[in-house]
């Protein structure tokens, strides 16, 4: 059965953007309440989406389709099933309470209005990534995000740091951005489609291809930029210079999960083979423990929160390598568990920094007593991403080591590596949960308070949410991680969540060990910590002082090249320019026998082109020709800089009556504006010169000039007399004749092709003309600054 077609899919989509734009007006207008205001928009997107869950649940779809350009069949398709649904849900339901928590963060700050219309289209080019069925739909919206993440990251742009880190994550992210492209492209020329829901049936096609590998490169790369796979994990932390708002929403729904959503959605496409396997899980291994190393080598809570979401990154690659029912499963309910405790950690993060003016774990402690309600917000994340029983976070953990337990070597190895990243991901846990809040009293920079209840509505309901979905595994098992995995594996799965534990099984031992292991690294982490930084003073370089030589070494090469292109020489530019010229005219006439038409006329040896045998000129007309030589001479002769402006005029008069001579009225029209502007404007301009003196040049000079001027002049007069030698063709004369009336409703030709089928050319043409009218306007309207006492002064006889 195909899908259910529903024009509204598609305004899901659109309805962020139109709220981002009035934005700034309702701020204006509305002021503190302006986040509660524009919150119904996504509040609204995710009501409506829950609305489908039960159709989902029973194994339909929905789809919308506009037309976008149909001359090459590219539509805007949008697709709803169970992969999408969840991935909307999670964007929708945390991005509401994100509004609402960032308009009491940036309460009072002057440009509050611009960052929730910043937050809204983040959030509506997401959902345009996991609504898009079309690749290049896709891709446009994966380009939004990064576009809108550099406007967020780089929000404080008063600060070096955050402008560092915009930039670094709009260059690694960009790049994934052209491989999805090109990879995109590449399928719809194996396939014949840009639509992913099509390809679900052609993963066959695509492994027998030999453009295979190529795929798989170009995918994977994009996915591993967006998403923070190592060696490319470190634009995520320098992220961190945004505001907390956006650090809560980037790490937990957006932007950085888009990397995800891309592999899971093309699993069915390119998934099934060794080598998919091998990197994802290879990748996604390395990327976990790094990650989670990382968090204990940090002492700030934001910088700590974003090495642990570079881990569960790492975390979700590996689990859809690992493929199969067990494993697809863990991964949808390690997302879900993910983003409720991550977006509620980073708020509550955000609350303790509000509250207590710092976020450096080392010097916090005994906050419980004075943040009550944020050490609770926190704590119910916290034991959801510590993975205790009757929270998602436990069942999450129990579906990934289900799918290896009684493995081969190989998946003994990743069940290893997967208690190791866990466990250090439960230290972490406990050090956010416990350090700060607990314990003795530690002086802070402000007298701690707890936040407003706008910033604190967010973490708690997000901390409740992961225990509540813990306590209806059943529901759900069958109505949302089910689909998904349907989704991603390409046929059907059935659920087996329930709330049983097997006490007697492998599972809890597993997950036994994990958390002792989390203790054991919550107790050492001071020594943990100072052998990682050690070991990091040690290796003397990171991916991210990489990262910083490469930028400076293409700055310095640009600035170089820059040097020595642009060196600010008119004569020699315009003396490349015409060379390039030359070089265009001659190459191809000698390359391709061009000039063979010039043989000779007569058997007497008469080499004169058979042009120049037609009937010879009128003596009006050899009176206009000598006009035009006359002026040239008296351009090249002439003995001041004025009667060479004057001189030049007078050429290109002649040149506009042999236009109107020969049948071309509207351009001789133009020719005489060109001129007498011409003449004018350079008139203007030499005012500031002495007229009345001659410029000296160099006979190396002239004769580089010169030669230019005749080889150019005699290129242009070759090939038109080539093209005036051949047969004529009428194809398109009689095309515009027989359409302009039809068609464009014009009777006058002329006005026809220039307005209509040249009509992007001559929009082209008149914006040019715009901008140098604007910058003349601009320079004339300039005054000059009044002198200063001692400048006049000086200026005084």
């Amino acid at each position: 059965m195909g899908p259910t077609l529903d024009a509204n899919i598609g305004l899901l989509a659109v309805a962020p953007f139109a709220a981002a734009v009035l934005a700034p007006f309702i701020h204006r207008l509305a002021g503190g309440l302006a986040s509660w205001i524009l919150a119904a928009v996504p509040a609204g997107i995710f009501v409506f989406l829950l609305g489908l869950i039960p159709v989902v649940a029973d194994g339909g779809t929905m789809a919308a389709r506009l037309v976008w350009v149909p001359a090459y069949g590219l539509d805007l398709a949008f697709y709803i099933d169970g992969l999408s649904l969840v991935f909307a849900l999670t964007i929708a339901g945390i991005g509401t309470l994100i509004m609402l928590y960032s308009g009491a963060y940036l309460a009072g700050h002057v440009h509050r209005g611009r960052f929730l219309g910043f937050m809204l289209a983040f959030m509506g080019a997401m959902l345009g990534v996991v609504l898009s069925d079309s690749l290049l739909a896709l891709f446009m919206f994966w380009e939004l995000t990064t576009i809108t993440s550099f406007l967020l990251i780089g929000f404080d742009h008063r600060r070096q740091a955050a402008r560092r880190g915009a930039i670094q994550a709009l260059v690694l992210t960009n790049i994934g951005g052209m491989f999805l492209l090109a990879g995109a492209i590449v399928i719809s020329q194996q396939t014949g489609t840009w639509e992913m829901s099509a390809l679900r049936g052609m993963g066959a096609v695509l492994h027998d291809s030999g453009f295979y590998g190529l795929l798989l490169t170009c995918f994977l790369v994009a996915a591993f930029t967006k998403s923070a796979q190592f060696p490319l994990h470190f634009w995520l932390p320098n992220a961190m210079e945004a505001p907390t708002p956006v650090s809560a929403f980037l790490h937990s729904a957006t932007m950085v999960q888009a990397g995800v959503y891309l592999l899971a959605r093309m699993s069915p496409s390119l998934g099934g083979t060794a080598i998919w396997t091998g990197m994802l899980v290879g990748f996604g291994g390395v990327t976990l423990v790094w990650g989670a190393l990382g968090a204990l080598r940090q002492t700030d809570l934001k910088q700590i929160l974003a090495q642990t979401t570079i881990a569960s990154l790492g975390l979700l690659v590996l689990l859809i390598g690992l493929g199969g029912s067990y494993g697809i499963a863990a991964m949808v309910l390690y997302f879900v568990a993910h983003a409720l405790y991550k977006a509620g950690l980073f708020m509550a993060v955000g609350a303790v920094d509000h509250g207590a003016g710092t976020r450096e774990i080392t010097v916090l402690g005994g906050l419980a007593d004075r943040m009550p309600v944020t050490f609770i917000a926190t704590a119910l994340a916290a034991l959801s991403m510590i993975g205790l029983p009757l929270t998602i976070g436990f069942f999450a953990k129990e579906e990934m080591y289900a799918g290896l337990a009684g493995g081969d070597w190989r998946g003994l190895l990743t069940l290893i590596v997967l208690v190791a990243g866990n466990g250090m991901l439960v230290g972490v846990a406990l050090l956010v949960m416990i350090r700060p809040f607990l314990g003795e009293t530690v002086p802070t920079p402000k007298k701690p308070q707890e936040a407003p209840i706008a910033m604190l509505a967010g973490p708690l309901l997000l901390g409740a949410g992961g225990i509540v979905a813990g306590l209806l595994p059943e529901w759900l098992g069958h109505d949302l991680v089910a689909p998904a995995s349907a989704a991603i594996l390409g046929r059907p799965v059935e659920s087996h969540l329930t709330l049983a534990l097997d006490v007697t099984g492998p599972l809890l031992w597993l997950s036994a060990l994990t958390w002792g292991m989390g203790i054991l690294v919550y107790r050492q982490a001071d020594a943990i910590r100072t052998l990682l930084r050690r070991f990091e003073g040690a290796l003397g370089w990171t991916a991210d002082t990489v990262f910083d030589a490469v930028m400076f070494g293409l700055i310095r090469f640009s600035g170089a090249v820059t040097r020595l292109l642009h060196h600010g020489r008119l004569e020699l530019y315009l003396a490349v320019v015409f060379a390039a010229m030359a070089v265009a005219l001659f190459g191809p006439l000698l390359a391709w026998g061009g000039l063979d038409w010039l043989v000779p006329a007569t058997d007497l040896g008469d080499w004169r082109p058979r042009l120049l045998l037609l009937p010879g000129p009128t003596p009006y007309e050899w009176g206009v020709a000598g006009l035009a030589v006359l002026g040239l001479a008296a351009v090249l002769a002439a003995p001041t800089r004025l009667i060479a402006i004057l001189s030049l005029g007078v050429q290109g008069t002649a040149l506009a009556l042999i236009f109107l001579l020969f049948g071309a009225p509207d351009l001789a029209f133009t020719q005489f504006m060109v001129e007498i502007l011409s003449v004018v404007i350079l008139t203007f301009l030499m005012t500031r010169l002495r007229l009345d003196d001659r410029d000296p040049r160099p006979f190396e000079d002239w004769m580089r000039d010169g030669t230019l001027a005749l080889v150019c002049g005699a290129g242009v007069s070759l090939l038109l007399m080539l093209v005036l030698n051949g047969s004529y063709d009428s194809r398109l004369p009689d095309f515009f004749s027989a359409t302009s009336v039809p068609l464009a409703h014009g009777h006058n030709i002329v006005n026809v092709i220039l307005v209509d089928y040249r009509g992007f050319d001559t929009l082209g043409e008149i914006a040019v003309v715009m901008g140098a009218g604007m910058a003349i306007m601009a320079l004339l309207r300039r005054r000059k600054k009044p002198a200063l006492p001692d400048e006049r002064r000086k200026a005084a006889p």
